[in-house]
């Protein structure tokens, strides 16, 4: 689970719509808002990056559907990593077709 936000979004998109519309730099601005410098420069680059103003990093919507992927990725990983360990308790089937088990016959 993801650590809470020390910012709310409000005041996120506030300070964003702030740097975009007054032109101030980004460090005034923060510091008129009582908000660390670079994270702001980082909010204003996500948002560029979600207006598809900025190529160079992943849009919010990409983060969380590669987020998505991952966990998914994980969890078919574990489950591949239960089905070897669970094949070398099952009985080896023959490969040929119509045979059983190796050793069985049946009659012909």
């Amino acid at each position: 689970m993801a650590a809470p936000r020390k910012y709310p979004d409000e005041l996120r998109e506030r300070a964003v719509r702030e740097v975009r519309t007054t032109g101030r730099p980004i460090a005034q601005v923060a510091k008129d808002l009582g908000i660390h410098k670079e994270a702001l420069r980082g909010w204003v680059r996500q948002a560029d990056a979600d207006s598809g103003e900025r190529d160079d990093r992943l849009t919010t919507a990409e983060r969380e559907e590669l987020k998505q992927l991952r966990g998914e990725n994980a969890e078919l990983k574990r489950a591949n990593e239960i089905l070897k360990a669970a094949s070398v308790f099952l009985p080896r089937r023959s490969t040929i077709p119509g045979r059983g088990r190796a050793g069985d016959r049946s009659p012909a």
